[in-house]
């Protein structure tokens, strides 16, 4: 277990500091109504408009999520709070319906999850997704589902029915090749051997399934690219898509902590590095956006990963 470690949140006057050695971060969950069940993006980086989240904050714990920021506006840390403090929508398939049934739904395809992963371990449980999955059957709506999770196993025979009577694409996220490794960064995820299995699970039932490399961590795990891609082709995988790290101050502070982990001094320095660079690194993303072909955070042409698909008989992904 973890001690409770989280970072000074801007949305609060004054900080917690503990005089002694902070107690381990027990497992609190948090039930709600919410008030709605679809977000919305306007952003040209993502390509779909609407997500789908049953759930606030994610036991999968990974160092590097983008999402841990958005912990600190339901009162919570963006450290272990996010991996420990978890908020359950129990209301999260009723609000979807609700929407379906309005007169202004065309029916766009809804990713599940745009923030945490909607099968972390607390889905066994609860269930939520899979009855957003299965109102989304029902009304034959689009669904595009994003997880580290071997646990959307369970919800074949429904993926199926999505695949057959709507439109479905599965990807799961294996940023790592190692296990071992996988398993310092991302403590609470399925391990990559288990990911890979359960793509190829999903294939076999002839599920439309893709790998997302997400995030790739210059230093870290760019090196590791062209043996995902061909695990994932092996396992019968049809599409990749990769996204860049996001580093805001409060994942900066907790990819810092991941050494202790496991991860080695030099990478922690690149990761310092690059975190220093960040400010500077948009400056230039945005000037190469406005007079030259688009190239990726990683200082690298778009299509650089998009090149290598062919040969392993895999198609970018939407």
């Amino acid at each position: 277990m973890r001690r409770i470690d989280n970072p000074k949140s801007p949305y609060d006057a004054q900080a917690l500091e503990w005089l002694d050695e902070p107690p381990f971060a027990a497992l609190e969950i948090h039930e709600e109504r919410a008030k709605s069940i679809l977000s919305e993006n306007s952003s040209p980086d993502l390509r779909f408009r609407y997500s789908l989240n049953p759930y606030r904050g994610c036991f999968h714990a990974c160092a590097y999520c983008y999402a841990r920021p958005s912990h600190q506006y339901w009162g919570f840390g963006a450290g272990t709070d996010f991996e420990r403090k978890l908020i359950v929508k129990l209301n999260a398939a009723e609000l979807l319906r609700e929407r379906f049934e309005r007169k202004d739904w065309c029916g766009e395809t809804i990713a599940f999850s745009g923030n945490t992963d909607c099968y972390q371990p607390l889905e066994a449980a609860r269930r939520l997704t899979r009855a957003c999955l299965e109102v989304c059957a029902e009304y034959r709506n689009p669904v595009v589902v994003i997880t580290k999770s071997a646990l959307i196993r369970r919800d074949i025979d429904l993926l199926v029915r999505l695949q057959t009577h709507a439109s479905l694409r599965v990807f799961l996220s294996i940023p790592f090749n190692d296990d071992a490794q996988a398993r310092a960064i991302e403590p609470g995820a399925s391990a990559p051997s288990k990911r890979f299995a359960a793509l190829h699970a999903l294939s076999q039932a002839g599920i439309d399934t893709g790998i997302a490399l997400a995030p790739i961590i210059v230093g870290l795990n760019d090196s590791q690219l062209p043996k995902l891609l061909s695990r994932a082709s092996e396992a019968g995988a049809k599409y990749a898509f990769k996204t860049a790290l996001r580093l805001p101050r409060e994942v900066a502070q907790a990819l810092r902590a991941a050494p202790a982990r496991g991860v080695s001094r030099r990478r922690r320095q690149s990761l310092e590095r690059h975190h220093a660079d960040s400010a500077r690194q948009k400056e230039r993303e945005r000037v190469r956006r406005s007079h030259a072909r688009p190239r990726s955070a990683l200082g690298v042409d778009r299509g650089h990963v998009r090149a290598a698909l062919p040969a392993l008989g895999l198609e970018p992904g939407r």
